[in-house]
């Protein structure tokens, strides 16, 4: 008697954030969400170079501990 095999995930397709391209989201694509190893590196350059950013907000000073005094 055979087990029935598993279901597999449907595979889709997203845009490459790099290029805009097609790109397979799935294992068998190593380099997801890119398309390619090319866009994978093209991003991670883009990064390393501080091309992209997180926004940091300036503190007020009102989330700093207090400083006791009490040695």
């Amino acid at each position: 008697m055979t087990q029935p095999s598993s279901p597999r995930p449907a595979t889709r397709t997203v845009r490459c954030p790099a290029c805009g391209g097609p790109s397979l989201f799935a294992p068998e694509n190593r380099f997801r969400p890119f398309c390619s190893e090319r866009c994978k590196l093209h991003d991670l350059g883009a990064w390393a170079c501080e091309s992209f950013r997180v926004e940091a907000q300036e503190s007020d000073g009102a989330d700093m501990p207090l400083d006791g005094g009490g040695q």
